[in-house]
């Protein structure tokens, strides 16, 4: 049985996360009001709950699902099992939370009247973004 190990995060735009999660491949995320039990590989239910989750369907085979647990001011600890942080490692949160940034940008940049002028990806993968106001 995996252990599960929560992640903190600067994640608070439930909009963004789901945006930035289908941008890494989970075309099915469930958002509910209230935390739900994450299953294990087995289909165990486990004591760790979560807001947003990947099952673990959509993960792997032999994977376990992965939460994203609201915490007390508002933003999301990501709850991945030992297992599973082979494969969604620090360098995949990093990826998330580079497209989570992305997608909080371009929804508040047009928010603020702000108009997107120009982007483009790095061959780092660095996202530049070029945003502009006019009067």
């Amino acid at each position: 049985m995996s252990h599960f190990t929560s992640i903190r995060t600067q994640i608070k735009n439930l909009d963004a996360l789901k945006k930035a999660l289908a941008d890494l491949g989970f075309k099915q995320v469930e958002i509910h009001n209230t935390a739900r039990n994450l299953y294990g590989y087995q289909g165990d239910i486990r004591s760790q709950t979560a807001e947003v989750i990947v099952r673990r369907q959509f993960i792997g085979a032999a994977s376990n699902d992965i939460g994203f647990k609201q915490q007390a001011d508002g933003t999301y600890e990501a709850v991945i099992s030992d297992y599973d942080r082979k494969h969604y490692s620090q360098q995949w949160l990093n990826h998330l939370t580079q497209r989570y940034g992305y997608h909080t940008l371009m929804s508040s940049a047009s928010e603020q009247g702000f108009s997107i002028e120009e982007q483009e990806t790095l061959e780092d993968g660095t996202i530049r973004v070029v945003v502009a106001k006019w009067n």
